[in-house]
């Protein structure tokens, strides 16, 4: 009873003063530890936004070198053009004037990976449109950059709107890809498989490289990625039975578009050539084309012009030509096979597909 008084006038006057001064040190000694752990975790924010803020800097200093390089290289290449102009002293263009000229611009295209044979054609074509030429003293500059600009631009073919000629086809349009191992192959047609989606152009994947461990899955993976369906077999199955099939499924389910990959292949076996062959009589592709790397500058050039030889080259694909510092191997591979490039390679991700422009080859070596 006594107890329950107690409680009963404790909670009417409140607690004791030595009860209170008890109360306040307990809170007191629990509210420290609180103000340390709230002070650590401030600290930590600031640290981690001082961390943040260091390495945005890192990055900005990076993006800024990176863009000045860029820039000087380009002022490097722009500059040619004024030594190249302080040699003319007449206002009728002569051979002997566009030779001399020529050597600096050589330089700068053998530099940029341009094959020599490429380089001797850019060369016949300028003094064709040069020499002979009578040309104001003021005019000089603009005449040359343009005949250099249209030398290299003759050179290059013009790329056909692809999505556009897949569209008009009556039927499924089956587009066969082929190229040696690792040049990026199936993540290209994975980026063709995005972009055709994006323009409401329906598509089938076709898994005829049965030979290269883990081809199929890596396919499969893109497959589900991109929600669109794909034909497989078994590993050592016949690459043409695969696709054959494949055509039948897009055919029967009116799928507008068939991309089949296979086997990446050395240029230099003929068996594998040989089972090409036979998938291209059976298949009877609208258009094959050939995926090579930007970045393998004159090695490709010999790659391409045997799988041109031996199976006949409809276009290409360059991929890795966002790493590809100098751009000339997109002017030689147009102008060694006459066939158009279709799309640039600029990434990693499914997005990363360029249409192939003649602007962006004279934008590379600083002419635009």
């Amino acid at each position: 009873m006594f107890k329950l008084l107690k409680d009963k006038l404790k909670s009417f006057f409140g607690k004791p003063k030595m009860e209170e001064k008890k109360d306040k040190k307990i809170k007191e000694r629990n509210k420290k530890p609180k103000e340390k752990e709230k002070q650590k975790i401030e600290e930590t924010k600031v640290q981690e936004k001082i961390e943040v803020t260091k390495e945005e800097k890192i990055e900005i200093k990076e993006e800024h070198e990176k863009s000045e390089k860029k820039e000087q290289e380009v002022e490097e290449k722009k500059g040619f053009l004024s030594r190249i102009i302080s040699k003319f002293t007449t206002t009728k263009i002569e051979v002997e004037q566009v030779e001399q000229i020529f050597d600096e611009l050589e330089i700068i295209l053998l530099e940029n990976n341009v094959a020599l044979e490429v380089v001797d054609k850019i060369k016949s074509n300028l003094i064709e449109n040069l020499v002979g030429q009578e040309v104001k003293s003021k005019d000089i500059k603009s005449k040359i950059i343009e005949s250099i600009k249209k030398a290299i631009s003759d050179v290059l073919i013009d790329s056909p709107d692809l999505i556009e000629e897949i569209k008009n086809k009556q039927g499924t349009y089956t587009i066969l890809f082929f190229g040696i191992n690792g040049t990026g192959k199936t993540t290209s047609i994975a980026k063709l498989a995005n972009l055709l989606k994006k323009n409401d152009v329906s598509c089938v994947l076709a898994a005829a490289d049965t030979f290269r461990a883990a081809a199929i899955e890596q396919l499969e993976i893109h497959s589900k990625n991109l929600k669109v369906p794909i034909i497989k077999s078994e590993y050592s199955a016949d690459p043409t039975s695969v696709a054959f099939d494949a055509k039948n499924y897009a055919e029967k389910n009116k799928i507008k578009c068939l991309l089949i990959d296979t086997a990446g292949r050395m240029y230099t076996k003929d068996n594998l050539i040989k089972q090409m062959e036979k998938l291209i009589r059976v298949i009877k592709p609208d258009k094959k084309v050939f995926v090579g790397e930007s970045t393998a500058g004159n090695d490709m050039i010999e790659q391409i012009k045997t799988f041109n030889e031996a199976l006949g080259i409809d276009g290409v694909i360059l991929s890795k030509s966002d790493i590809d510092e100098k751009g000339g191997t997109a002017l030689s591979v147009s102008y060694i096979t006459n066939k158009p490039i279709y799309f640039l390679g600029t990434g990693q991700t499914y997005n990363d597909l360029k249409q192939f422009k003649k602007q962006d080859i004279l934008e590379s070596l600083g002419l635009e």
